[in-house]
Parts: C-alpha cells; sequence; structure tokens
C-alpha cells in the first residue's frame, strides 16, 4: 500500500465500489469499476472497499478484475462474518476482507434473530477462517452506533486477541451527532488502545461527513468515504469533504491529491446516474461562483476573504455572476473577462439595468446580454426578448 510523503496515518478506505453501489438504484458496468478504481488510485486513495463476493459470479469476475490491475491501493472485500463469504473472497484473489455483523441488541434481536453469545462464537469462527488463511481482517460492527458499549470492547478484545487488524465502528443510521461520535471513539480508544478503529457513517441526518472527523479526531485511524457520499438511503460521508475537512479545518493531510476530484466527482454521477449538484460541498460548480455585491468585491481583491481554500485544490475555478445582486466591481470584472474595459462610473450606471433584467428574468445575465447592456440598447429590450431558458 502507497506511502504518502508528509501525510498523517489516516487511511482512507473508499467504499464506493461496494457501498455506492449499493444506493438504491446504481449499478456500475465493470469498465466503470474499472476507471473509478484506477482514478482512486491514482489520486492516492490507500484502501478500495471493491464489492461483496458473495453476490455471485458477476460480482466475483468484477472483483476479479480489479484486483488484476496491480493497483497499489489495498483491495478489500465485504463479507458477512460467515466462512462461505471468506471463502468466496479468497477465491477472488483477495488478500484483505472485512467481516461484518450485527452488534446492537436491535439488531441481534429483530434482524438475524440470535444472542449476543452466538455473535462472539460467529466472530470467533470467521475471524479464525480469515487469520488462517493469512487476510487481513477489519472487524465490522453492524449499527455499532446503538450497541452497547460493553459488549463492543468484548468485540474488540476479542478481535485483538484472534489476531485481527481493525473494528469497523459503523454507524449504520446515520444516528450519532459529531460530539456523541467524539464520546464513542475516544471510549473504545481508550478501553482498546492496541487495535486500529474505523468509522463508517451514514447521512441520514446530514452529518456523516462531521461523524467521520470527528471520529478521527477522537482517535480513529481509517474513514470510510464514498465519492459524492453516494451510499444506502442518504448516503455515506464524502470522500472529497473528508479530505478537504480534515486538511483544512483540523490540520490533518490524508496525502491524496486532491486536484482531481471535481474530475473524479463528474465520472462517479455520470456512472452512479446521480446528477451532482450545483451546491455540492467541496465540488459543485457552485461552491467558487461569487454574485453578492460585498462578496465579489472582497473575493477579487483578495480570495482568502470569501474562499476557504483555493478552487484549484478540487480541480474547480472561480466564476463571477452577474445578476441581481451583483456590485460594480464583479461587472467590471465579469466586463474584463469579455475583455472589455468599463469604469466605475460606467459600472455603477450599468449595475442599475443589469439589476432590472435579472429582476424581471430572475436569472442571471449572460455575456451576450452583457454586450447589449454595454452597448446602451439594453434598457430598451423587453424582458421576454432575453433567454430565460
Amino acid at each position: 500500500m502507497r506511502e504518502q510523503a508528509g501525510s498523517t496515518n489516516i487511511i482512507i478506505d473508499d467504499t464506493t465500489l461496494r457501498d455506492g453501489e449499493q444506493t438504491a438504484g446504481v449499478v456500475f458496468s465493470k469498465r466503470d469499476k474499472i476507471a473509478i478504481a484506477r482514478m482512486l488510485d491514482s489520486i492516492g486513495v490507500q484502501e478500495l472497499e471493491c464489492g461483496i463476493p458473495a453476490m455471485g459470479r458477476e460480482e466475483r469476475e468484477g472483483i476479479r478484475a480489479l484486483v488484476d490491475l496491480g493497483l497499489n491501493a489495498r483491495l478489500i472485500a465485504w463479507n458477512r462474518a460467515l466462512v462461505p463469504d471468506i471463502q468466496a473472497s479468497i477465491d477472488c484473489g483477495i488478500s484483505a476482507v472485512d467481516i461484518s455483523l450485527p452488534v446492537s441488541d436491535i439488531m441481534i434481536r429483530n434482524k438475524i434473530r440470535k444472542s449476543r453469545s452466538w455473535v462472539r462464537e460467529q466472530l470467533k469462527t470467521a475471524l479464525g477462517f480469515a487469520k488462517q488463511h493469512g487476510l487481513y481482517v477489519s472487524v465490522g460492527g453492524e449499527d455499532a452506533s446503538r450497541a452497547d458499549h460493553a459488549f463492543l470492547v468484548e468485540l474488540m478484545r476479542i478481535t485483538l486477541q484472534m489476531g485481527g487488524d481493525r473494528f469497523r465502528f459503523c454507524d449504520t443510521l446515520g444516528i450519532l451527532d459529531p460530539f456523541g461520535m467524539y464520546d464513542r471513539i475516544r471510549a473504545l480508544r481508550e478501553a482498546v488502545p492496541e487495535l486500529a478503529i474505523e468509522v463508517h457513517t451514514h447521512n441520514d441526518f446530514g452529518m456523516a461527513t462531521a461523524n467521520t472527523i470527528a471520529g478521527i479526531r477522537a482517535g480513529a485511524t481509517f474513514a470510510n468515504t464514498t465519492v459524492n457520499g453516494l451510499g444506502e438511503r442518504a448516503g455515506n460521508a464524502a470522500l472529497e469533504e473528508v479530505v478537504m475537512g480534515l486538511r483544512h479545518a483540523c490540520a490533518m493531510d490524508t496525502g491524496i491529491a486532491s486536484h482531481r476530484f471535481r474530475e473524479l466527482s463528474l465520472f462517479v454521477s455520470r456512472a452512479s446516474r446521480r446528477p451532482l449538484p450545483p451546491w455540492k460541498a467541496v465540488v459543485g460548480e457552485s461552491v467558487f461562483a461569487h454574485e453578492s455585491g460585498l462578496h465579489t468585491d472582497g473575493v477579487l481583491k483578495n480570495p482568502s476573504n470569501y474562499e476557504g481554500f483555493d478552487p484549484a485544490e478540487v480541480g474547480l475555478s472561480r466564476s463571477i455572476v452577474v445578476g441581481k445582486h451583483s456590485g460594480s466591481s464583479g461587472l467590471i470584472d465579469r466586463y474584463r473577462a469579455m475583455g472589455i474595459a468599463v469604469s466605475r462610473s460606467e459600472a455603477t450606471r450599468l449595475v442599475e439595468r443589469v439589476r432590472r433584467v435579472a429582476q424581471r428574468t430572475r436569472r442571471p445575465l449572460t455575456n451576450e446580454q452583457l454586450l447589449r447592456l454595454y452597448d446602451g440598447r439594453g434598457a430598451e429590450i423587453p424582458a421576454n426578448s432575453f433567454c430565460v431558458c
């Protein structure tokens, strides 16, 4: 697995190809999976959760194709804590597995209809089989956020004693807030300091990224993510948000080359047939779009006034939108980009026309509209002559 110069010990385990594809209605072709895996690998993502071998022959063929790529990233397959599932992973050429089993009393009782004793013994059986075959093993605690703390500690100690490599704390229903996540991970870290912890979060209340970062701050060293936050129901923690949040809010650099995030997000958006919203955090096209006069004036004077990081860091660029809320500075800059020099006094007069047109059309103005206004004809042009499509 690639070591990044100057990086922290945080490992991104991206599950776009597993949990991301579990988004209702999403199916990646083998070609899509290969392209996504290569892109993730090329930017330095350290681990890829690449599928569920027990699903069948076609899934196993797709996983085998990824194994054959010889990527730098470690490939890890998801399994129930069942020997046949693990064997299916081995048959794909996989050397790392996540073995998952419910750990909350709610799911133990109502989903698998077993007992805590059964979970303990099943973990020992599955983990023992995996380690006998020399596999790297992450033990996944499904619904860990609703599980009893003492029981989680017990399972983590079993994992450690039997040679397991890490424990995945799953906020399966996305019910935690960042404070709760921090407290839970910190308590587990203190109880079993020798075992690495991974955080796997869901976005049901819009807190997946925040919860992932809180888990890392509390001592977890693995973060489970998906591109664009794809995943079951409301999705998972978004790769691009976690990486940039850690970098700029926490001064923790994962070593991942973020300049291709926009390209990666657009590709996954097309492959998943899930449009990328313009306002999507970090990679949306509107993240660095400025219209408000005060904001535009500030960002033109110094980008750090209203931009938390350079748009080039994620493959984007700044855009100045001319519309109802524009001021003279933004208008001057927009005309300058069109090759037209406009004085401050001219811009002040034009701003009033711009606002009237934007109010009528309920749209920002295009370059063509701005040229017509500059030529002095715009004030007489009725609103319905402007394109509002």
